[in-house]
């Protein structure tokens, strides 16, 4: 049955209202369902930490974030862009306008300022918890648009399905996360998603869009720096692979022109867009088309080939001469920076641990491990390599891109455990290429019908029809054998996914200080006559009534600790924001308080107090003097912190709840950072033998520092576990013959 445009109708009937549809219709139908229930799904798997928990912010960063996002909403723009945060890094400030990606404000303030608007009520705070879940939904809807734009429309719908519960991207996107990325990778795509749109179609139209997409990017992450190096590096590679066409050139030109523009209107970009070596490539890939288009212009007026060759090496050896010149006298003068430490740090992993202690203690910045990338991208990792076929076998510009963007944000994944997110999007891309075409291919022949006797015979070369039968049922059965397989391999995936939002272990840390040499540390302890290795990530502890095993889920807020009971029952430690309280409650509002870095943000926010250092981490100096303080004596450290106009201090400790990430494991990275500064800090005075110890073989420099006073003061009179002596550490399992202890997460000690 046919309609009026000849369209096949299909039989379906709604009886209630006597609705035909067609095949193309249903099919709209059937795909705006998928992409709906996904978004649904993308956003509601991400709301475990409210369900779990509360409606509260994690980490550190989103902190910052979220009082910076109270300015920007109750003060508005102006305001904001002039902001100097006198609170924080006293007695130096802080211009906060200029030393910020504010796309992410930007964007949480307009959300609440529309909410308003429309007369919904919602807090800020809610808002901002919020938000990531909201365009992690949208950044299904661009894995769907890429997907179809690369391929078709069914690679779309899984790349938008997979992308919405894969464990790499839902790191960064839970509900609280309230950081950069949370709305930086949903730009990351969309910038993607229209410089390919117009390196198809070399629409300006397209680029302009692309540059817009840039220009929101820049304004949210750091990480813009990828986008500018990777389109140039594209452009260069179509170049070289003889590839290149009017259209790239168009595409690239505006991009690059109006994205450079653009972006420079951020005040903390500015003129690094073209002063930094950071960002040379993108400008030395613009004059590169300039130079291969003029060329190519006198290419089609010279009918000579021996005069255009030599025309040819004219204009290469004059442009190559003049580039040259250009780029050294810019170098020499200081109008072009070298590259940062950071981009050092990408290239080579090695780099920021010899020479950058303060990036290199960061945990989110060391390398991945295998366990993480399998942990985050799971079944992903095993279909990669046979989409990256299939991108091969019908190669196109966006499956040229695809690749780039692939390989070059694995590398950078393998380097910095915090760019996972980065590559989470193209390994979902490739691996619903490769899920697509397998399953295309296996239900065809599924479908495929039988063939007569004689016409097998023919196909076969003579062979009998049963024997050529018998071959084709056998490709069925391994065309249903491997369907099979894959949609396996898809359930494990989601319930991976799944339970790694809900409450599985975390296997990397956020964005704090890491353990003794870049990773939670391990120590070794004597008890008895054996010695014992305890991870701390994994260790379980006991005491007489409960068992405790600590679960860090991508859902879990740092701000909160959890555990289980013996009993199956929950455990909730909410000892920092107690703490916090607790400061903000007793101590005056002008005090100063001095503590590690790690903690700024969150005392800024919860305990709205003045400190010395936070997560900014701009002056290395400031830093180093507090690190200073924390490993000197008490004497020492008090008339360094007399110097600071310090209040209180503030030191976080887990001995008694079995917290890992307290300031004892972050010890000699205060010590390694002090030392980058003030060269009379030697590392090998806090060791013994090479060997970082915290009980009775620890040397008399790490036993006296303050740190240290400050963490076990009084603790030998504290019981842990019940039948046992007192001073026992679940954490370390050693007994303690310590001065004292505190048995708090935050303690807090006036400096006179």
């Amino acid at each position: 049955m046919t309609g009026k445009s000849g369209v096949a109708i299909s039989p379906l009937v709604l009886d209630s209202i006597g609705v035909k549809f067609s095949t193309k219709q249903l099919e709209i139908l059937l795909r705006i369902a998928i992409l709906s229930s996904t978004c649904l799904l993308a956003f509601s798997v991400r709301l475990f930490s409210v369900l779990r928990y509360e409606s509260v912010i994690h980490e550190f960063d989103p902190y910052f974030n979220y009082r910076a996002t109270l300015v920007l909403a109750n003060k508005g723009y102006y305001e904001f862009w002039n902001w100097f945060d006198h609170e924080s890094w006293y007695p130096l400030g802080r211009i906060v306008g200029g030393t910020v990606y504010p796309g992410l404000m930007w964007t949480a303030a307009n959300l609440y300022w529309l909410l308003q608007l429309v007369t919904l009520t919602a807090s800020l705070r809610e808002v901002c918890v919020l938000t990531a879940p909201l365009f992690a939904a949208l950044t299904a809807m661009l894995g769907y648009a890429l997907g179809a734009e690369i391929r078709d429309r069914q690679t779309g719908l899984l790349a938008a399905a997979l992308l919405a519960i894969c464990p790499g991207y839902i790191s960064r996107s839970v509900a609280g996360s309230f950081d950069n990325e949370g709305v930086a990778i949903f730009a990351l795509l969309l910038t993607f998603y229209f410089f390919i749109k117009a390196v198809n179609s070399g629409s300006i139209a397209w680029s302009v869009a692309a540059s817009l997409a840039y220009f929101y990017m820049a304004s949210a992450w750091g990480g813009y720096v990828f986008v500018i190096n990777l389109v140039p590096l594209y452009v260069v590679v179509m170049l070289l692979s003889g590839r290149f066409s009017e259209r790239l050139y168009i595409a690239y030109s505006v991009f690059y022109i109006m994205g450079m523009l653009l972006a420079m209107q951020i005040r903390f970009i500015g003129f690094q867009h073209v002063q930094s070596g950071e960002h040379s490539m993108a400008m030395v890939t613009f004059a590169l088309l300039q130079v291969y288009m003029l060329l190519a212009w006198i290419k089609a007026r010279i009918a000579d080939p021996a005069k255009f060759r030599l025309v040819m090496r004219l204009i290469v050896a004059a442009a190559g001469a003049l580039g040259m010149a250009a780029l050294g006298a810019a170098v020499l003068t200081g109008k072009i920076s070298p590259w940062t430490g950071r981009f050092y740090a990408l290239l080579d992993p090695t780099f920021a641990k010899e020479h950058i202690p303060i990036i290199a203690s960061v945990s989110e910045h060391q390398p991945t491990t295998w366990s993480s990338f399998f942990f985050d991208l799971h079944m992903l990792m095993l279909l990669v390599p046979t989409g990256v076929h299939f991108c091969f076998k019908r190669l196109t510009d966006a499956n040229v891109f695809l690749i780039l963007y692939a390989m070059c944000s694995f590398y950078f994944a393998g380097v910095m455990v915090r760019l996972m997110l980065v590559t989470a999007p193209a390994m979902v891309l490739l691996s619903s290429i490769a899920i697509s075409a397998m399953l295309t291919t296996y239900c065809q022949q599924l479908r495929a019908p039988a063939a007569p006797a004689a016409k097998l015979v023919k196909q076969s070369g003579g062979k009998s029809g049963g024997s050529a039968g018998n071959h084709l049922e056998g490709q069925r059965e391994v065309a249903a054998g491997m369907t099979v397989g894959i949609f396996i391999l898809l359930s494990f995936f989601v319930r991976h996914s799944t339970w790694v939002t809900a409450e599985g272990p975390i296997t990397h840390a956020s964005r704090g200080d890491a353990g003794v040499d870049g990773f939670d540390r391990v120590r070794n302890v004597e008890i008895g006559n054996k010695d014992f290795e305890l991870d701390y990530m994994e260790e379980a502890f006991t005491s007489a009534n409960w068992i405790v095993r600590v679960y860090k889920a991508y859902s879990s807020p740092s701000i909160v600790l959890a555990a289980k009971q013996s009993d199956g029952s929950r455990m909730l430690f909410d000892d920092f924001r107690e703490a916090y309280y607790w400061l903000r409650h007793n101590t005056p509002e002008d005090a100063k308080v001095m503590s590690w870095w790690d903690y700024g943000y969150q005392i800024s926010v919860m305990a709205n107090r003045t400190i010395l250092v936070d997560n900014n981490t701009w002056n290395n100096t400031h830093i180093a003097t507090v690190g200073r303080a924390l490993c000197s004596s008490e004497e020492d450290a008090y008339y360094i912190m007399r110097g600071l106009d310090v209040d209180y201090v503030l030191v976080v400790f887990g001995g008694l709840t079995g917290f890992a990430s307290d300031d004892i494991n972050k010890f000699l990275w205060m010590v390694r950072i002090g030392a980058g500064v003030f060269p009379d800090i030697r590392e090998a005075d806090y060791l013994n033998q090479g060997e970082y110890r915290i009980d009775k073989e620890a040397p008399a420099s790490f036993l006296n520092s303050l740190a240290y006073k400050l963490s076990f003061y009084r603790f030998g009179q504290i019981m842990t576990e019940h039948g046992k002596p007192t001073g026992i550490c679940p954490v370390c399992i050693c007994l303690r013959t310590c001065a004292a202890g505190w048995g708090l997460l935050g303690v807090y000690l006036p400096a006179d």
